[in-house]
This record gives structure tokens, C-alpha cells and sequence, in this order.
């Protein structure tokens, strides 16, 4: 690879980016499946309501404990087989939800959502791919292109659902499984596209040039900085923290609301729309604007858009403090939440991109993966505490004293980064 020309390289990254973005929007169909109906199955096959949250903390364990060894893998094998093998996982999860399903055995369904989430963790890992062979002032914005892609297949698994369903009936399938049939399909096509078309493979071909003196400064891989990526992960990590912590608790305070005194209004109909509103504002927050965010930090540096995720989190954890009891300031705090977080999350991941070798990458990259599932967890599960003690108001002072933290350790994560685009 140390014989690849500067054209030839810029043409490889743009057709990875282009894999990589299209391996997304079908890893994010099955994966949107998985999300929607995963707590109706284990409502379903447990009888108990009270158990549907083990779904989602189903898909989180899996994604934090397999995040590592995929990373590990990578580095051996590189990305094309370990997004392949995710893919796999997520295939086998798949089809074992459907027999779960059918034999209306909950714990077989659990192995099967952990192994979606197994899955999920190669999808996360795609962005760090668009990185590999990104020149540093590009980097951002090719790496957001790829969490932008994210957004086609979040949407698109949910409106599945009801065709899904359709479609299940019609071929005998059991109840509520209809749509991981277009789930299947999904993603077998995201893994014959990376088998196929993800050559040469973006991590190797990095190594390789990082091997040559010459190449090497192309990627910006010659210096390793350990603090500043230590930073980068704690950064997007806490990050991702303060935005599972105050969006897992926002239905269940809009619904709090809806049937208090002062909600106005008390039908299951307001309370789901006022939810589905809200939810999907944050969402189109979290990924719609990601570009304008990677192309902000290949323009301004790294760690001034991770502050700028920052200075959006603390005025959405305001918004929530101060107007959290009206359902317009639960909609403004939450559309700032998902900004702030794809800000950090775009950014940081390019901090962490820049401040590793190229040999030191996929290690880190997947060490962030997993804190980034595990501080979920935790802020999710914690969250539900501190709403029931202190109110919605009391989330968000809990979630500040994490953004601050990310504010006053900025300076360990300021490095020198390329000269702005002309």
C-alpha cells in the first residue's frame, strides 16, 4: 500500500465513506427493530411489564462487552471482517429472537437481543472506520457523514413495523417478530456489502502507510498522545452519560406531567404524542446537524467543538431545571441534549482519532465504545433514582456536575491539530 498515490488515497476514503455509510442505514433498520419491539417481547414472553427494561439493558451489555474484543479483532484482522463478524452476531441474535418468540422462552430472547446488541458495537465502530484513512482536515466531517447515516436506519426500522407485522402474519411468523424479518434481510445485506466491497480494508491499508515514513504524516499517525485521548474518552463517555440519564427519564416525567394538576391533559393518546414529539426531536438533534458539527471541528479544533457540546448540554440541563414542569421546555431541553451530545460525540471521537497511532487506535477507539455502553447503563438505571428522590429539576443539577467536569479538563485535551481549511 506505500506505493498508493495522494488521489489515490482521497479516492479509497470517499468509497469507504460511502460503504461504510450505506453499511449504517442497514445495521440501523435491524437495529430500530430491536429497539421498538424488544420491550413488547420481553413484556410479552415474561407477563411481567416490569421486565421490558431488560431488553434495553440487554442490547447495551451486549454492545459494552463486545465493543473491546471487536476492537482487538480489528486490529488483527481488520475493520472489513470485524464489521462482518458484528454483522453476523447481529444475524444469529436475529434469528434467535424469532425462535425465542416462537417458543415463548424469555431467556432465549435475552441472548438474542445481547447478540443484536454484540452487534451494534460494529455498528458504533463504523465511524471510527471513516476515520482510518481521513487526512486530519477532513476528519470530522467524515466521520459525522458516517453517524449522520445513522438517522436513515433509526427512522426506517420503526416505520417498518407495521408492514413488518403484515408481511409476518401473511408467512406464519410469530407475534410481533414481523419485522426482524426485514431486520434478517438488513442486515445480510450489510454484511455481504462489507465482505465485498470494504477492499482494500481502510485499518490495514492505514497501517501500512503508517509503516512508511513518507506516508505516515498523510494520516497524521505519528505522534501518540496518550493524555489527550484518555480526555477524548472521557469526554464523549460522559458525554453520552448525561444524555441516556435525562432522555430515559423524560417519557416517564412527560407522562408524570400529563396526568398532574397543572399537565392538561390526561388521554393515553396526549401523553404518547407529547412523548413520540419530544423523543423525536431529540433524535433529529443527535444526528441531523452531526456534519455541521465535523466539519465545525476540522475548522475550529477539536476540543472547542467538544465545548461548544458542552455549553449546549449545560443551557438544555437549565432548560430542564428551570422549565422542566412545562412540556415546551422539556421539548427545548431535549433538543439541546441531542446537540450537545452529537457535538461532543463527533468531535471527541475525532480527538480520540488523532491523539492514537495508528497501532494504538482500535484499542482505544474500543475502550471508548464500551464506556460510552456502560456509563448508559449506569446513568440510565441511576437516573430513575435521582428522578424519584429530586424530581426532574434534581436530574438535571446531577447531570451538570458531569458536564462541568468535561469543562474544567478541556486543557488536558488540547493538542496541536491541522490548520483550518481555506
Amino acid at each position: 500500500m506505500s506505493t498508493l498515490t495522494a488521489d489515490g488515497l482521497h479516492a479509497l476514503q470517499r468509497r469507504t465513506v460511502t460503504v461504510l455509510s450505506i453499511g449504517q442505514v442497514l445495521g440501523g433498520i435491524a437495529f430500530g427493530s430491536t429497539v421498538s419491539l424488544g420491550a413488547l417481547l420481553a413484556a410479552d414472553l415474561s407477563g411481567d411489564d416490569a421486565l421490558s427494561g431488560l431488553a434495553t439493558a440487554s442490547v447495551t451489555l451486549g454492545a459494552a462487552a463486545f465493543a473491546i474484543p471487536l476492537a482487538r479483532f480489528a486490529a488483527r484482522r481488520g475493520r472489513r471482517l470485524s464489521l462482518t463478524a458484528g454483522n453476523l452476531l447481529a444475524l444469529v441474535g436475529v434469528g434467535i429472537v424469532i425462535l425465542a418468540a416462537a417458543l415463548r422462552l424469555f431467556p432465549l430472547l435475552l441472548v438474542g437481543i445481547i447478540m443484536i446488541g454484540m452487534g451494534n458495537a460494529g455498528n458504533m465502530q463504523s465511524r471510527f472506520a471513516a476515520a482510518d484513512l481521513a487526512s486530519p482536515e477532513h476528519r470530522g466531517r467524515d466521520l459525522s457523514i458516517v453517524v449522520w447515516s445513522t438517522t436513515v436506519g433509526g427512522v426506517a426500522g420503526p416505520l417498518l413495523l407495521t408492514p413488518g407485522e403484515v408481511v409476518g402474519q401473511a408467512i406464519g411468523m410469530p407475534p410481533l417478530t414481523g419485522s426482524y424479518l426485514f431486520s434478517l434481510v438488513a442486515q445480510a445485506a450489510a454484511l455481504v456489502l462489507y465482505l465485498v466491497a470494504l477492499r482494500p480494508d481502510p485499518l490495514l491499508t492505514a497501517l501500512s502507510l503508517a509503516a512508511t515514513p513518507s506516508k505516515a504524516a498523510v494520516l497524521g499517525a505519528d505522534v501518540d498522545r496518550p493524555v489527550s485521548a484518555r480526555y477524548a474518552i472521557f469526554a464523549v463517555s460522559g458525554s453520552h452519560a448525561v444524555m441516556a440519564s435525562v432522555m430515559a427519564m423524560t417519557p416517564i416525567h412527560l407522562k408524570h406531567m400529563a396526568h398532574g394538576a397543572d399537565g392538561g391533559m390526561a388521554t393515553s393518546t396526549d401523553v404518547t404524542l407529547l412523548v413520540g414529539m419530544t423523543i423525536a426531536l431529540h433524535v433529529a438533534g443527535m444526528y441531523g446537524l452531526s456534519p455541521v458539527f465535523g466539519i465545525l471541528a476540522d475548522r475550529w479544533g477539536r476540543v472547542p467543538v467538544v465545548l461548544l457540546g458542552q455549553g449546549m448540554l449545560v443551557a438544555s440541563l437549565l432548560a430542564a431545571i428551570f422549565a422542566g414542569e412545562h412540556p415546551a421546555g422539556v421539548m427545548v431541553a431535549l433538543v439541546l441534549l441531542g446537540l450537545g451530545w452529537s457535538a461532543a460525540t463527533v468531535a471527541g471521537a475525532a480527538l480520540l482519532t488523532e491523539s492514537s497511532t495508528v497501532e494504538m487506535r482500535p484499542k482505544r477507539q474500543g475502550i471508548s465504545d464500551s464506556l460510552m455502553s456502560f456509563t448508559a447503563a449506569i446513568g440510565a438505571a441511576g437516573a430513575g433514582l435521582v428522578l424519584t428522590q429530586f424530581g426532574y429539576g434534581g436530574l438535571g443539577v446531577t447531570a451538570l456536575v458531569i458536564v462541568i467536569a468535561i469543562i474544567v479538563l478541556s486543557p488536558y485535551g488540547r493538542i496541536r491539530v491541522a490548520a483550518p481549511v481555506s
